[in-house]
Formats: structure tokens, C-alpha cells, sequence
């Protein structure tokens, strides 16, 4: 059990995804957990399933949180740190899931010594499987990455990493929910193109992809010792893996997470312009 108050400042998906996972690990206790959003009808809503604190004053909730969690867009990120700063003081732990923006910039607007924590998770959170880094400022203790690994590992795997890599994790694994949802799009059009019903397709493409993935991770294997498992001489699964290296699958999605790092790179930089 986490004996801190955390505050939750913006209650989107990502917020109620971490409010869920703290609360169903027992890691947090509902009176522990305060969360903010400008609409009323959301707080209610967060209250009454989750019985935690709500408010709409960000404020107030810093005022009483051991942890402010900034779970706001990134677009509106700074003008929550210029509204709250006041109340940020080196006691208090900040984490951001804000993605792009960098530990300096918020440093700029929370002071010198503020201890904050820069998370990157992936909207898999949402049912217990996602895959989040956290990069630690240089006023972080060992004691807050301790703190914030639980939090995150309440929603999935956590991994810590230096700041200047978190771009390439929201280029991978920030963003690559969406192009796995494409693949299996994709996969499921091919499975009607072959006379397959639309729904027995999708439900099997979605159940491959995540069941190659459990195999992936509990075997520990390598990805291309699984792939030569399924790919017998002469056989349908190495036809298929032609055509898809012939129209450069492999390099098509390399380009994607390079493209995806290359316009986080470019958000954290204007940011900082900005700041």
C-alpha cells in the first residue's frame, strides 16, 4: 500500500486507467486518490464508480497531494504548471505523462528544485497491459522512481530509461498501439477478401496478435526463432511472409516509429521554445 496522497490533475483515460489499477492492486486506498477535470458530470461519474476524491479546483488537490500526477493534454500542460506552481514545493513528487514535453520545460515552470518524473505509457493501460517508461529529473530520488514504478506498474510493465530515449519509446511503443490496431484492421479485411465473416475475422486477427505476443514474452524467444516455428518448407505461412517483405512491411514500420520519435522530438522542442 502506497501511504501517499495522490492528485490526479486532468481526468482523462490514462488518469482513470491509473485510478482503476491502483485501486484493484490495493496499491492505493480511495481516499487517498484526488482527481480534477473541469467537467462536473466526469467527476461525478469518477466518484461514484471509483469512490475517490474529486475537485475541481487544481489548487486545492496539489495543496493536499503527497504526488501530482499531470495528466493533462500536452497542449494545456503549461498552463496547469503556471497554475499551480505556487503549491509545488520540493516535498512533492510531480509525474508527467504529458508526451513530448521534457523534464526541463516543466522544470522552468515548477522551480529549480521540483522532483518530477517523466512517464510514457501507452493506452493499453486501460485493461491492465500496457508498457510505460519513466525517465527521472535530477532531483528525483530512488525513493519517488520507487513510487512511481508501483503506480505504473499497477496498468502493466514499467522500464526506466534516460530522458533523451523517451522519444523513441512514444515513437514505439507511445504510438504503436495505433499501427498494431492497422495491422489487425488490415488482417481482418483480408480475412473477409477470403470469405471470412467480418466478425470471426477481427476476433481472429485481434486473438493472434495477442497471442504471438503472450508467446513472445513468456518463451523469452526471439521473434525470428517463433516466425521459423510457423514457416515450414513450402508452406502457406512462407508465402505469405514474400509477400509481406516484398512490399516492405518490415521497412514501412521501421519508418513508422522513426517518423513517430522524429514529431515527438519536434513537439518537446517547441515546448521548450514556448516555456
Amino acid at each position: 500500500m502506497l501511504d501517499r496522497t495522490i492528485a490526479f490533475l486532468g481526468a482523462g483515460n490514462m488518469a482513470e486507467a491509473l485510478i482503476k489499477g491502483l485501486l484493484r492492486a490495493g496499491t492505493a486506498r480511495p481516499e487517498s486518490l484526488i482527481a480534477t477535470a473541469r467537467r462536473a458530470d466526469r467527476l461525478e461519474t469518477l466518484q461514484r464508480t471509483y469512490g475517490v476524491r474529486v475537485t475541481q479546483d487544481n489548487l486545492a488537490a496539489v495543496r493536499e497531494a503527497d504526488v501530482v500526477v499531470l495528466s493533462v493534454k500536452p497542449q494545456v500542460l503549461d498552463k496547469v504548471l503556471l497554475q499551480v506552481a505556487s503549491e509545488v514545493d520540493p516535498r512533492k513528487l510531480v509525474i508527467s505523462v504529458a508526451a513530448g514535453v521534457p523534464i526541463a520545460a516543466m522544470q522552468r515552470r515548477l522551480g529549480a528544485g521540483a522532483r518530477i518524473i517523466r512517464a510514457m505509457p501507452n493506452t493499453p493501460s486501460l485493461v491492465g497491459a500496457g508498457a510505460c517508461a519513466l525517465s527521472p529529473g535530477e532531483h528525483a530520488s530512488e525513493e519517488d522512481l520507487a513510487i512511481a514504478t508501483r503506480i505504473f506498474q499497477s496498468v502493466g510493465t514499467t522500464t526506466v530509461l534516460d530522458e533523451n530515449l523517451l522519444d523513441a519509446v512514444t515513437g514505439l511503443s507511445g504510438s504503436g498501439p495505433a499501427y498494431i490496431f492497422l495491422i489487425i484492421e488490415a488482417l481482418s479485411d483480408a480475412g473477409v477478401k477470403v470469405g471470412l465473416p467480418r466478425y470471426t475475422a477481427l476476433k481472429l486477427a485481434a486473438q493472434t496478435v495477442l497471442g504471438s505476443a503472450q508467446l513472445l514474452i513468456e518463451t523469452n524467444a526471439h521473434p525470428g526463432q517463433l516466425k521459423d516455428q510457423v514457416t515450414s518448407p513450402g508452406g502457406t505461412a512462407i508465402a505469405g511472409l514474400h509477400t509481406l517483405e516484398a512490399g516492405g512491411l518490415r521497412t514501412t514500420l521501421i519508418n513508422a516509429v522513426e517518423a513517430a520519435t522524429r514529431r515527438a522530438k519536434e513537439l518537446g522542442e517547441q515546448f521548450l521554445e514556448k516555456s
